[in-house]
């Protein structure tokens, strides 16, 4: 049986016994059913992972007596910032999962012409703090130390007016290059711009282009949403990444 893996946000030390808090305890305990004396990897986003054990385990939570430190690293060598307009529920949940899952570095939500999710107000704070919570289960499952921030949601002209470093690029179907014709950004700093669903505005890719922002496309098929980010993502890591 594959050891579970809990992200836990609090500081770890070896030999140190923390408690469990609700997300943890609730998977652990009760969806996993794990007794006293189960290992455990847990690991809070700083970097590395700790063994340990289940100390205990009861309807009220339970605890773990943190063990060895491992050094264990599954970042990418591009640090990719994915930009994403806002998708609807799960589409923008499986964006997510699967961008954590192709070692993004950082997300940013953002509020685009064609959004069919309109969030604002305490609507907005909770799905932030839903969407952060599936980027660190993501790490959970795929094996990741280091959980991306779900950047603070704006407008992509807002986002746009601010400064960006490395390749910026924005996926739109109509543009005349590819992936392939482009070169390796030095640094390995890349920003990836993808529309929600209806994808960019016409108005959109050319504010996209005066900030910077080179237009590409993904073949001859024009993919939704949640599509694009995946094979985007997948692509850049087979050619610069570590997928190759």
């Amino acid at each position: 049986m594959r050891i579970p893996r809990t992200y836990l946000p609090i500081p770890l030390t070896t030999g140190a016994t923390v408690i469990l808090d609700e997300n943890a305890a609730n998977h652990l305990i009760r969806v996993l059913r794990l007794k006293p004396g189960a290992p455990l990897i847990l690991f809070n986003g700083q970097g590395g992972e700790y063994r340990a054990v289940l100390q205990t385990a009861d309807k009220k939570g339970g605890t773990a007596v943190i063990g060895e430190h491992l050094a264990h690293d599954a970042e990418s060598p591009l640090h990719i910032t994915l930009a994403q307009g806002i998708s609807r529920g799960e589409r923008m949940d499986y964006t997510l999962q699967k961008a954590v899952e192709l070692g993004v570095t950082r997300i940013v939500p953002l509020i685009t012409e064609r959004c069919e999710v309109r969030l604002e107000g305490e609507r907005l704070h909770k799905r932030l703090q839903h969407w952060q919570a599936v980027a660190a289960s993501a790490c959970e499952q795929c094996g990741r130390n280091r959980v991306p921030p779900v950047a603070q949601a704006g407008s992509l002209d807002d986002w746009l007016a601010q400064s960006h470093d490395g390749l910026r690029l924005a996926l739109d179907p109509l543009a005349a290059q590819t992936l392939t014709q482009l070169s390796q950004p030095e640094d390995r700093r890349i920003t990836l711009l993808i529309g929600p669903e209806g994808g960019l505005s016409d108005a959109e890719i050319e504010h996209a282009r005066l900030a910077g922002f080179a237009g590409i496309r993904l073949g001859p098929r024009i993919l939704r949403t949640e599509t694009a980010a995946v094979t985007a993502l997948s692509a850049l890591q087979v050619l610069w990444g570590d997928l190759g």
